[in-house]
């Protein structure tokens, strides 16, 4: 089996609260060994003004009706393109790519991944002694660094905070792998999630005569 792959599945078995904290707007979970949807994204993508416009247009709805919107507003914002969108440069895209996979199976299981021209979505679940926070800051320390050489620049490179959710159960992981999976079609950048070069989609189709099991085989 390629080591760019491994189609494994770690879910949580613990079920304690303890470690939530907030940053800002939602709550966010940072335990060890749950499996995580994580996206980042470049530091010009999503204009703070804008996220300030949509707090007050949101401020009036109930919590749950606003984090949904609030997603969907953010997800269909950096798929217009928005910014610099350095991540065009298939040179960058690939920087990303490898410093995704490149501890995987290591410090964390990655199961879905795409490289956006604007952003990046990941699906993965941690090795139990590297938290998610701790994996996020190698990837973007590493890339950013490699891209600004690359572009040479220097200064930010990704936007500070990431957007992350726990995955709570088998439908939602699911869920999440498709959404990954499709951005680039529901972006417009190609008609099936398997033409876009930068994704975990392009490779599952390869590993599938491996005999790994996905998800949905489980239990």
């Amino acid at each position: 089996m390629p080591k760019s792959f491994k189609g494994r599945v770690v879910l949580a078995t613990q079920d304690g609260h303890d470690e939530w904290h907030s940053r800002g707007y939602f709550p966010h979970f940072d335990g060890h060994g749950l499996t995580q949807h994580v996206s980042f994204h470049l530091f010009d993508s999503l204009p703070q003004s804008v996220l300030m416009r949509w707090r007050e247009e949101l401020r009036t709805r109930s919590q749950k009706e606003a984090d949904l919107e609030w997603r969907m507003r953010i997800q269909n914002f950096l798929d217009s393109g928005y910014g610099s969108c350095f991540l065009k440069d298939d040179r960058l895209a690939e920087i990303v790519e490898s410093a995704l996979l490149h501890f995987d199976s290591q410090r964390y299981f990655l199961h879905s991944w795409c490289v956006m021209p604007n952003h990046v979505h990941t699906l993965f679940t941690p090795v139990a002694e590297f938290k998610m926070s701790e994996i996020l800051h190698s990837w973007k320390s590493f890339a950013a660094h490699k891209c600004n050489k690359l572009l040479h620049r220097s200064g930010r490179f990704w936007a500070r905070e990431p957007f992350d959710r726990y995955i709570r159960n088998r439908r939602h992981f699911s869920n999440a792998l498709a959404y990954i999976e499709d951005n680039p079609v529901k972006a417009g950048l190609c008609e099936k999630a398997e033409d876009w070069r930068w994704s975990s989609a392009r490779r599952r189709l390869d590993m599938r005569p491996s005999g790994v099991l996905f998800f949905d085989e489980m239990l």
